[in-house]
């Protein structure tokens, strides 16, 4: 289950993109999440994903 908050959870995704996972798509199928909707709340905060750096800013 990821964190509600969307501050936790930009930590955790980049964190877990950072050392783990070569794509958001990759992250989302490893935590059996839907990546989409982990993007949507991520964009929602204001962040968005640059794939080329593998990272939400």
């Amino acid at each position: 289950m990821l964190p509600s908050d969307p501050f936790i959870l930009l930590s955790m995704v980049n964190m877990k993109l950072r050392d783990e996972y070569p794509s958001l798509e990759s992250l989302g199928e490893g935590l059996d999440e839907d990546y989409n909707e982990i993007r949507e709340k991520l964009e929602a905060a204001g962040y968005k994903y640059d794939p080329a750096q593998n990272q939400f800013k």
